[in-house]
């Protein structure tokens, strides 16, 4: 592994942003480049804060002790800029091995993210300073539940959502918000789906990589609703799991599904001259759709390979939203249309 130096790249702030996101996210690297300029900017930062703290979250060596630390300078960092050089070279010293090359590489040149952090405006910042905040905070509670023994309840799931995805829907409301007046004056209704938008996408993810999860000691499963179809959370094993473990997956992909439906209804506030914003929000509810119907034909999946869209599934995902981005009659259809085979579970959301 390069040291600390070897990673300090001669790219200018901005240059070295747009870089390093093509290496930490496949999928925002496709979406972001959809947004009007002045957007890509502060949603690319605002991506790479959040990447940050989910390395601390990831890192295998770390103990949870040490992660709650370095969470709480990031947060001081985000919020004042101070000891951005002694939390990235302390950081960089303390990852694991296994962390890739990207993130060593974000790690070490922290600095000129925050420096962009603190070129934006009042506004911006504040949104993604709470949204670090409360993403770190959430994350640390959970780190001292993270076993395969799952999460106790459909309610604790819900929470967990929020601190690592809902939370971000919120900042991105706040941040189209206060690009554009006109969706400024839908605030109130974009806040009350922002949440439920990141958690259908959030929720895709966890049933997307259980197995995965479960080969580092984790899960983010309920157990008290696999408990209503007699199944006992604590003793899934990959490809050998009694057919009630199926039907209790299958309905948590249409929990995810109502929750998507209510990013759909998220994205059509949108005024539909913003044909950017409204990509970058159809391409993600799309492919999770996507996700969540190869899900429910494999439900006895072992890896999360067998259910990943392919290459093709993105292409076709990206290009008729994009033909029909401003017609909101035909993108209700489409979502309808991909999700048909997929079970409508109430959420109780009362939006």
């Amino acid at each position: 592994m390069k040291s600390k130096e070897e990673f300090n790249t001669n790219l200018d702030d901005i240059s070295y942003q747009h870089e390093i996101l093509q290496h930490v996210s496949r999928t925002f690297a496709l979406t972001i480049p959809e947004l009007p300029d002045s957007l890509q900017i502060v949603i690319s930062n605002a991506y790479l804060l959040c990447r940050i703290a989910d390395t601390i979250e990831d890192d295998k060596s770390m103990s949870v002790e040490k992660k709650k630390k370095y969470t709480d300078l990031f947060i001081d960092v985000v919020k004042k800029n101070k000891n951005v050089d002694e939390f990235s070279e302390k950081l960089f010293s303390l990852l694991s091995p296994t962390a890739t090359e990207a993130e060593h590489d974000l790690i070490a040149n922290t600095k000129k993210i925050i420096r962009i952090t603190h070129s934006f405006n009042n506004r911006q910042r504040k949104a993604l300073e709470r949204c670090v905040s409360i993403m770190c905070k959430g994350m640390a509670k959970y780190q001292n539940i993270e076993t395969l023994a799952g999460l106790e309840s459909l309610d604790d799931m819900n929470e967990y959502c929020y601190y690592v995805a809902g939370i971000v829907g919120e900042m991105l409301t706040e941040l189209f918000c206060d690009y554009s007046v006109e969706i400024d004056a839908h605030q109130n209704e974009l806040m009350k789906l922002a949440a439920s938008f990141g958690q259908g996408l959030q929720m895709t993810n966890i049933l997307k990589d259980i197995w995965d999860d479960h080969k580092r000691g984790a899960c983010w499963l309920p157990c008290d609703h696999f408990k209503k179809y007699g199944i006992d959370i604590r003793h899934k094993i990959p490809g050998n799991n009694k057919s009630g473990f199926d039907d209790a997956l299958i309905e948590l992909l249409g929990i995810a599904y109502n929750h998507l439906n209510n990013a759909l209804r998220y994205t059509l506030f949108i005024p539909t001259k913003e044909k950017g914003l409204r990509k970058f929000c159809l391409w993600a509810i799309g492919m999770a759709v996507l996700t969540l119907e190869k899900i429910r034909q494999k439900p006895d999946f072992i890896d999360g390979k067998q259910v990943k869209i392919s290459r093709h599934d993105v292409r076709i995902t990206t290009l008729i939203t994009s033909v029909f981005v401003s017609n909101d009659t035909i993108l209700r259809y489409l979502f309808k249309f991909s999700g048909r085979h997929l079970p409508s579970v109430d959420i109780h959301e009362k939006l």
